[in-house]
């Protein structure tokens, strides 16, 4: 049954804290918060399915400070958040919640934080602790936090942690804390892992769950487009350039993808920053604190780092790679149209990603509509609108003198009738108004101008004989390369399946393998530039002349082939090599 929002008044709360959520601009209890807050308040313990969003941390917030008996200055609630963000975000919310409230102190706990500083704030006996598992179990064996006289703990965004490793560090919290205390379990899913958690520390619990369709935000407009990997970076810059976004949040399902994305952005001039688990928490800090002022307009992301993204106004939310699992596509998109405001979200999909967008959509039970890359002809009217915006501004704000002299001088120079180089006044602003486009339009170097995306994969076939295309590929069995392990990098990327792959040849450092030449375009498109056991792929129709020799020369011509690669190998990889450098330094690792 769905319980409609109550008023926060209705609700069997203090004066205290109804004001305090009045000051917050909370009147009417979202769904979960009418659901869960009454169960809490009378002493149940809880599984709640709620994801970001969805105003949980007041429906375990509210309770969690009505319980507190301020007279007693022992440890009584626990919060266990599973990134530094979290529980940064959750302190300041119930520091809000808790404004009236006399007597109440919240401590942050986590790693990255000096923990002498730290111990020396449990000194001063906070009631409520937030906190990371990992920095709860080093101040639980330093002695330095005691939990024996603990009322509540809540699990929040359980899994996550679950996904980042801590589970056995929750299991030793769990069985440091009294038996008689309430267990409250908030997830965004229900997985077996979370229900184990549930079964073996909570008693008797009461599960409430926000329905799927109240899981999106119904002022997110939510798009989807058909690209390929080789052509995203493109198709995000038009997006960008063509909607004017101020604050855009662009989502990669792994660390690499984010700092390969980052570089890629920067170096077409876009002032975007990268946020991930490898990032030391002070440039965490940083990065957000930029973002938020809008001295950054894109923020790149994995889904974990994301969790303690919490702005207002962004205007985009860009699914670079389609997410792993349903829950995040509401998480990210989640990020945009909040506080009533309007959002988009565009999701880039192509081979068989786009049968995991149309689980998306049954699970989310909206519409995510198909639309076509911006033309360059999109992107020039839009920045030209802009200009024309621009200048009836500054038009109106006057103050132009020391501008006019010098279109004066300039007339003078081109405006005799009689000279071949003459231009009306007209022709002058024309001109001006060209250069900016052009400036505005190519972007930042001509390396990257802008280019028909078509192009990257059309490939012509009219001159390869047959049905099948031989193609070379700078990888073999010096790589640790299984010849599976080629076809299902091949099918897994590309519209292709296992069986269609023809013969394939494994040599040392390079290898061959045949194709139907109607998937040639595809192939290129998807794999050049890819990376395959830690290497830059490259892929290049095979010489059929030399390929027939090597048929029938047997090992000999083989070898020279060989030789040939390897020389074409070592040549590629010193282009690797100079491409990215300071990449291979990088941790390697694709987790989230």
């Amino acid at each position: 049954m769905i319980i409609e929002s109550i008023l926060f008044n209705q609700l069997e709360v203090s004066e205290d804290i109804i004001r305090a959520a009045h000051d917050m601009g909370f009147e009417e209890t979202t769904p979960i918060q009418g659901k869960a807050i009454p169960i809490i308040l009378q002493g149940n313990d809880i599984i709640a399915q709620a994801p970001t969003g969805t105003g949980k941390t007041c429906a375990f917030g509210i309770p969690a400070i009505e319980s507190v008996d301020t007279t007693n200055e022992k440890v009584q609630v626990l919060i266990l958040c599973p990134t530094r963000e979290l529980v940064i975000q959750t302190t300041e919310e119930l520091s809000a919640l808790a404004k009236y409230k006399r007597g109440i102190r919240t401590l942050p706990i986590y790693g990255g934080q000096q923990i002498d500083r730290q111990i020396i704030a449990l000194k001063k006996r906070p009631q409520i602790i937030v906190g990371t598992p990992g920095r709860i179990m080093d101040h639980l064996r330093r002695g330095t936090l005691k939990l024996e006289h603990l009322k509540m703990i809540i699990l929040d965004e359980a899994d996550e942690m679950l996904n980042m490793g801590f589970r056995e560090d929750i299991d030793v919290i769990l069985e440091s804390v009294p038996e008689e205390r309430q267990f409250v379990l908030f997830s965004a899913t229900l997985a077996k892992a979370i229900l184990d958690i549930a079964n073996k520390y909570q008693n008797n619990p009461i599960t409430v769950n926000v329905v799927h369709k109240e899981l999106t935000v119904p002022t997110v407009k939510q798009y989807y487009l058909e690209v390929r990997d080789s052509n995203k970076v493109e198709v995000l810059s038009r997006l960008i350039d063509a909607n004017n976004f101020k604050l855009s949040v662009v989502f990669c399902n792994t660390k690499r993808r984010v700092d390969d994305l980052c570089r890629d952005l920067q170096a077409r001039g876009y002032s975007a920053e990268s946020l991930h688990g490898d990032m030391k928490q002070l440039q965490r800090d940083n990065v957000m604190s930029r973002f938020r002022n809008g001295l950054i307009d894109i923020l790149i992301a994995t889904d974990v780092a994301a969790r303690g993204i919490d702005v207002d106004d962004v205007d985009a939310v860009f699914n670079y790679d389609v997410p792993s699992d349903e829950e995040y596509y509401v998480h990210r998109i989640g990020r945009t149209g909040r506080a009533q405001r309007e959002g988009v979200s565009y999701t880039f999909a192509a081979g068989k990603e786009l049968a995991k967008l149309r689980d998306i959509q049954r699970y989310t039970k909206s519409k995510i509509k198909l639309i076509k890359p911006p033309s360059i002809e999109d992107i020039q009217e839009n920045k030209l609108s802009g200009i024309i915006d621009d200048v009836k501004a500054i038009l109106a704000e006057g103050k132009l003198t020391k501008y006019t002299g010098f279109i004066e001088k300039m007339l003078e120079e081109v405006g005799d009738i009689e000279d071949e180089n003459y231009a009306t006044s007209l022709e002058v602003a024309a001109a001006f108004l060209k250069m900016t486009m052009d400036k505005m339009v190519m972007g930042a170097s001509a390396e990257y101008s802008v280019e028909d995306l078509a192009a990257r994969s059309n490939y012509d076939t009219s001159k390869i004989d047959g049905d099948f295309v031989r193609l070379f590929i700078n990888l073999g069995r010096k790589d640790e390369l299984q010849v599976s392990e080629l076809v299902k990098f091949i099918a897994s990327n590309c519209n292709i399946t296992g069986k269609e792959i023809g013969r394939v040849d494994m040599l040392d450092k390079f290898s061959f393998f045949e194709i139907p030449k109607k998937h040639l375009g595809d192939i290129m498109a998807n794999l050049v530039g890819e990376s395959l056991k830690g290497r830059r792929v490259n892929i290049e129709v095979a010489n059929r002349k030399q390929d027939g020799r090597d048929r029938q020369m047997g090992r000999s011509t083989s070898r020279r082939q060989e030789n040939n690669g390897e020389r074409r190998g070592d040549s590629n990889r010193r282009q690797d090599g100079n491409r990215s450098n300071y990449r291979s330094r990088s941790n390697d690792k694709n987790n989230r």
